[in-house]
């Protein structure tokens, strides 16, 4: 029967795969089921299966690749052989690693992720990730990690990881429903005032709240720059968010290599010592089983080390 229940009740022709949602398979959307479920696929092509209707949830075609999923819900591929797919993809194995824990009960761990690791392996990153680093820690101490949300590579601070599925779906749901406040610390090119950004992003609603905390002029170049240190809060977790929109208003995050200035970037990190972009996850506070969760992460030594050159070549104390 176990063995059945690994299948994930797949059926099996040349056109359809059928799959059941349940507890040992599910996530959240479908798109990151069918991730799980087609790994020899790359998700170009899922995204391509799910763009020309060719996923159906309980006999009805979705196209929204974050359409949610239940347990029971039924998932077909129709229309389509998987024959001539043949990525290549890396099996998960636990690896010793020094973790920053900050905060750890019976249902949820939280770190403060370091800059420059990926919370999950990708495309020629030899560098053991994040989750391979919970796998071992949990592997000791009786549990599985199961990721809720994600940080960027090059963004530091708060991520929190769940100890069973059920409460990785249960966070996964208070987190997707804004029902949880994200607070960010970005350091920024210009001078930007209190505003609320609420351009579209991908399509989807996107919300970000910007407050100044401090601003400083300096020289890069023999050029007098203008510089905002931000706390950021965001209504909704969409890809590169804060990236996309601080860049959108003119006031791309320092070292920021997709989004970002480039001459300024290179002169910043000549000047300053910066290797990455400067975007740090402060705090996530929300209410989880009855408990009420407030998760801080300190702004690192990289970061914090740039202010205080900041504050010195602005004269400041």
């Amino acid at each position: 029967m176990k063995e059945r229940d690994n299948r994930n009740d797949l059926q099996n022709n040349s056109n359809v795969k059928v799959w059941t949602v349940n507890e040992s398979n599910y996530f959240s959307r479908v798109d990151k089921f069918l991730r799980k479920m087609l790994k020899n696929v790359p998700l170009s092509a899922i995204y391509k299966f799910l763009r020309t209707g060719k996923v159906k949830i309980n006999g009805k075609k979705v196209k929204d690749p974050s359409t949610k999923l239940n347990i029971g819900d039924v998932i077909e591929l129709i229309e389509e052989s998987l024959d001539n797919y043949s990525r290549e993809y890396l099996e998960l194995k636990p690896v010793k690693m020094d973790l920053d824990i900050i905060y750890e009960d019976e249902l949820i761990i939280a770190i403060n992720k370091p800059a420059g690791v990926s919370v999950h392996p990708g495309k020629n990153v030899n560098k053991p990730s994040i989750i391979e680093g919970l796998m071992h820690y949990g592997k000791e101490n009786g549990f599985e990690p199961f990721l809720v949300h994600r940080l960027d590579k090059e963004t530091s601070g708060v991520l929190i990881v769940a100890k069973d599925r059920n409460v990785a779906r249960e966070l996964s749901e208070i987190i997707s429903s804004r029902n949880v406040e994200k607070i960010y610390n970005a350091l920024v090119f210009g001078k930007v005032q209190k505003v609320t950004i609420n351009t579209p992003i991908d399509g989807q609603d996107a919300v970000s709240h910007i407050i100044p905390i401090e601003y400083f002029r300096v020289k890069l170049n023999g050029i007098s720059v203008e510089l905002s240190f931000l706390e950021v809060e965001i209504e909704t977790g969409r890809k590169h968010q804060i990236r996309k929109h601080l860049s959108s208003v003119n006031c791309p995050i320092v070292g920021d290599k997709d989004y970002g200035n480039f001459r300024l970037n290179r002169e910043f990190s000549k000047n300053f010592g910066l290797k990455r972009h400067f975007l740090h996850c402060k705090q996530m506070k929300f209410v989880f089983n009855g408990r009420n969760y407030n998760i801080l992460a300190q702004l690192p030594k990289d970061l914090t080390t740039v202010i205080k050159y900041l504050n010195a070549e602005s004269g400041k104390d």
